[in-house]
């Protein structure tokens, strides 16, 4: 039997009736006229639209310029890119711009949409794209209908109706997560703006509710660890949140936890610049859109983290750098990373060290090359991950994609002193491949001017001892060979010195860092990728890399990164000494 997949009959089915209740929808009654309009105003990027403006089409990392044409009557150049199209989030950009000029292509650009695809046709009518839809012609519909006659303006309300009936009926069929999410969101957005809409509100809360407890924890995490997407889900909880208690229906017990819970935990998975860690397939966020889900929500503190793992990572925060550490496995996902023991470090506003990022926009190669441990700042071994991807079987391309082995054991020690805070993990991610545990230790100073590491590579019982030495004589008593990674933000300029003996690097700010490491390695700084899901291509940057082989049951490597204190950047030789 087939799996349900793209093309398959599953999907097929789906999309036909998807199309057939968009069709009755349409016939049903409209709402007679409009209660109320959010008081949430979500603006998004002005450089974004006033691109957009200028016929600069860029969605899911696909560039398309096209000036001067109607953005109905562009080439679909893939799926990700029409579902981006249909879902207006665009419309946030466009009308962030506020002149004429953008508020006309944004009322003829929506009207155009009601004129060709209205009725139920087109890619448009999922229940995730009519929510996220929904959300934002609410959210715009004062520059929608401003200065339109009559005649836009009833089409404008009867579709807004029509695709409230829509997803009261299809919600259920939105993927479990954000995408139903954003399906419930629209749905309140919609009833709570429409009149007669009651019984569908009350619905979706209790609807909603339900979703909250099934995927948010009582610690406020998601099973996927992406913290993008967790931020993007705190944020459909606020806007749906304040559509209920516009309406004069307090949210349901569930959603209200919900939000009290996340609220700490994307607190303390943020940067000193106050963009999110980039972890599990997901950005660094919306810096305005985190700020206001956050005050919208009133939920004070998010000390927590400070005994705790959150959503299994560690953070430090010292000084002005902050450095965010996966402690924890990645879910059996299509999606998540072989990351663990990987960090981003960050000073002030300016990203030091990084991991590669998310390459799902850029295709499919990109985004398994992403998920790897080697794009990540961490160690790996013979280039290997520290977690296996699912090879694969028969027709099912979508098994490859899967993580099928993780490391079973992770082990995590916090310690918080008057010099700094101290961070000891490890896993057995290697451990069936030769034996090997990679455990790392992190020590960041009171100031946040130096973190000190150490990557050990160990083998630790008989049984690990054995494979290693099997291994060992496989690659005749060469080694094995290991990397540690610190990829590097594209605004760091760095340059290693002659001798190969340590890296400096220069921040945005003016600030002077450098890399120093002792142990039986080479040093050399190669070429890397920096990858955002806006970008239709790859950043070129740099990583520090650290080579080496294990010949021993212990092999250790000390290294250190120490922010110059003196205006004239000169770090003293006496405080680059790796511990």
């Amino acid at each position: 039997m087939r799996l349900p997949g793209t093309g398959s009959w599953f999907v097929r089915a789906t999309r036909w009736l998807n199309r057939l209740h968009a069709f009755w929808a349409c016939l049903s009654p409209p709402a007679a006229a409009f209660t109320m309009m959010s008081d949430t105003r979500v603006t998004g990027s002005v450089e974004r639209g006033r691109r957009l403006a200028a016929g600069d089409f860029l969605f899911a990392g696909l560039h398309l310029p096209a000036p001067g044409q109607d953005i109905w009557d562009l080439p679909m150049p893939s799926a990700g890119f029409e579902a981006a199209v249909h879902g207006f989030e665009w419309l946030d950009d466009l009308t962030a711009v506020c002149d004429l000029h953008t508020n006309r292509l944004a009322q003829n650009w929506t009207h155009d949409w009601i004129r060709r695809f209205g009725l139920g046709s087109g890619s448009g009518w999922t229940p995730e794209l009519t929510g996220r839809r929904v959300l934002r012609w609410i959210n715009h519909a004062d520059q929608l209908l401003a200065g339109q006659g009559r005649a836009k303006s009833n089409a404008f309300r009867r579709s807004l109706s029509a695709q409230t009936v829509f997803l009261s009926r299809r919600w259920k069929t939105a993927p479990p997560g954000l995408p139903r999410f954003e399906a419930l969101a629209g749905l309140i957005q919609g009833s709570a703006a429409l009149s007669g809409m009651d019984s569908h509100m009350r619905r979706a809360s209790r609807a909603l509710a339900r979703e909250c407890r099934s995927c948010i924890d009582g610690q406020g995490a998601i099973v996927s660890r992406n913290p993008e997407e967790l931020l993007e889900m705190f944020f459909l909880l606020n806007w749906a949140a304040a559509a209920l208690q516009l309406a004069g229906r307090p949210p349901e017990d569930a959603h209200r936890a919900a939000v009290t819970a996340v609220a700490p935990v994307l607190r303390s998975l943020r940067h000193a610049d106050g963009r999110l860690a980039r972890f599990h397939g997901g950005g660094s966020g919306t810096v305005d859109k985190l700020d206001w889900a956050l005050a919208n929500a009133g939920v004070k503190g998010g000390a927590s983290w400070r005994q705790q793992l959150t959503m299994g990572y560690a953070r430090v925060a010292h000084g002005r750098t902050t450095m965010i550490v996966d402690v924890a496995p990645p879910a059996a996902t299509a999606n998540a990373h072989a990351s663990t023991l990987a960090f981003e470090l960050t000073s002030g506003l300016h990203p030091l060290v990084v991991n590669c990022g998310a390459g799902e926009a850029l295709g499919k190669s990109w985004r398994m090359v992403a998920r790897t441990t080697s794009s990540h700042s961490t160690l790996d071994v013979e280039g290997y991950s520290s977690s296996r991807f699912a090879a694969p079987t028969g027709a099912f391309s979508n098994s490859a994609e899967r993580i099928v082995h993780a490391p079973a054991n992770i082990t995590l020690e916090r310690n918080d002193y008057n010099d700094g805070t101290c961070i000891v993990a490890g896993h057995d991610g290697y451990h069936g491949r030769c034996g090997l545990n990679h455990w790392r230790r992190l020590q960041v100073d009171p100031e946040g001017s130096k973190v000190n590491g150490e990557d050990v590579l160990i083998a630790a019982s008989e049984d690990a001892r054995k494979r290693f030495d099997a291994l060992l004589s496989a690659q005749r008593l060469e080694g094995v060979p290991f990397n540690v990674r610190f990829h590097l933000h594209p605004d760091v300029e760095a340059a290693a010195d002659e001798e190969g003996r340590d890296v400096a690097m220069l921040l945005g700010n003016g600030e002077t860092w450098r890399f120093r490491c002792r142990g039986e390695v080479q040093l050399a700084l190669e070429p890397s990728d920096f990858l955002e899901s806006a970008s239709s291509s790859s950043r070129a940057t740099n990583q520090i890399v650290l080579s080496g082989l294990a010949m021993e049951y212990s092999t250790r490597v000390s290294w250190i990164l120490a922010k110059a204190r003196r205006s004239d950047g000169v770090i003293p030789e006496d405080e680059l000494v790796p511990d």
